[in-house]
């Protein structure tokens, strides 16, 4: 598992592949809630930590490309919620 205390706040989250996922907000206890700008909704949405491989510099690496991590926000921070939101 990766360190969650190096993760800052306004740093790009990018799939595997180096493709925009999303901007950190800030962490929710396993999530990483993200800013509402990079959502067509206008809403917050979470990513388990759990889907995060690396973390450098001002930069988030999922372990998955683009569009699997993009399947996992969620709409709460819930483990196993229900409403996953593809953003």
């Amino acid at each position: 598992m990766i360190d969650k205390t190096k993760i800052q706040e306004h740093a790009e989250i990018v799939g595997s592949c180096g493709n925009h996922v999303g901007t950190v907000d800030h962490l929710e206890g396993d999530f990483i809630k993200l800013t509402r700008n990079d959502s067509a909704d206008g809403q917050h949405h979470y990513l388990p930590l759990s889907a995060v491989a690396d973390v450098d510099g001002e930069k988030v690496v999922t372990t998955m490309n683009h569009k699997a991590a993009l399947s996992l926000l969620q709409d709460r921070p819930e483990s196993g919620a229900g409403g996953f939101a593809a953003v």
